[in-house]
């Protein structure tokens, strides 16, 4: 039991990774090919159960923000999707390891313009950049099977690491979809999106007017779904104001 215990601590401090912009320090025992690959599975399975826009100015907006959000991410081993599902009661958008992005049409409305559709892709990217997913899946490796590497996991129990899979990155009845991340995490989604948007050429300041949208929507059937995953109130606000000062740093106004 003692070797198994060191074992487990060996294996999670050579998994410590350091997360880009907040300098936290994270466990991820998930490869990023094994995540990269998961992330690619679900996006998969969501476009053929979705029903895809084909209205091109929707496709175009969508694309727009994503390719300079994907830019400023400045990852290069993603294989960067992005996608629109037609969808006008789902207020939602996410993207999944790798960097597979979908924006469900009923976001666009609320989102009004680039600058707000650039607060919600780069939140989602941020996600994906922080490997949120994989930190999750991690935690639960090491409460699960004692730090055991994904692969011998799944040797072992493959049923229960397939839920565990399934709860860590949402797929299965709700593929694709994210399930809640704890609120540290989507505060450093918020900081770090307001960070990509501006290097994008997207004033970050326009993050307090979205959310304060959504905020004051919040009683709206589809907007109740939304905020069920990104809660919206005054402390996350509050939160954004505070990040400005840093993400402004970034901001050398809009791209041509």
């Amino acid at each position: 039991m003692k070797a198994g215990r060191l074992a487990a601590l060996a294996a999670a401090l050579a998994a410590c990774r350091t997360v880009p912009y907040t300098g936290r320090h994270q466990l991820n025992l998930i490869p990023l090919g094994e995540e990269a690959s998961l992330g690619a599975t679900s996006y998969e399975q969501t476009l053929r159960q979705a029903k895809l826009s084909t209205d091109p100015g929707q496709i175009a907006m969508v694309r727009r923000v994503g390719e300079r959000i994907a830019r400023a991410a400045d990852q290069p081993d993603f294989k960067w999707e992005f996608n629109v599902i037609k969808d006008d009661k789902t207020v939602n958008a996410f993207c999944l390891p790798g960097g597979k992005v979908a924006v469900y049409t009923g976001l666009l409305p609320l989102a009004q313009d680039d600058a707000g559709l650039a607060v919600v892709v780069g939140h989602e990217v941020a996600h994906a950049l922080a490997r949120h997913g994989g930190e999750r899946m991690s935690q639960g490796l090491l409460a699960q099977f004692g730090g055991a590497a994904l692969s011998a996991a799944l040797a072992q129990k493959p049923a229960e690491t397939q839920n565990l899979m399934l709860s860590a990155y949402g797929a299965g009845a709700q593929v694709g979809v994210l399930l809640p991340f704890s609120r540290k995490q989507e505060s450093e989604a918020d900081r770090i999106g307001l960070i990509l948007m501006a290097k994008a050429g997207y004033d970050p300041r326009v993050a307090v007017d979205f959310w304060t949208r959504m905020a004051r929507g919040q009683s709206e059937p589809g907007l109740s779904a939304f905020l069920s995953t990104h809660p919206t109130d005054q402390k996350r606000i509050a939160g954004i104001k505070e990040w400005l000062p840093e993400a402004l740093k970034y901001y050398r106004g809009p791209e041509p």
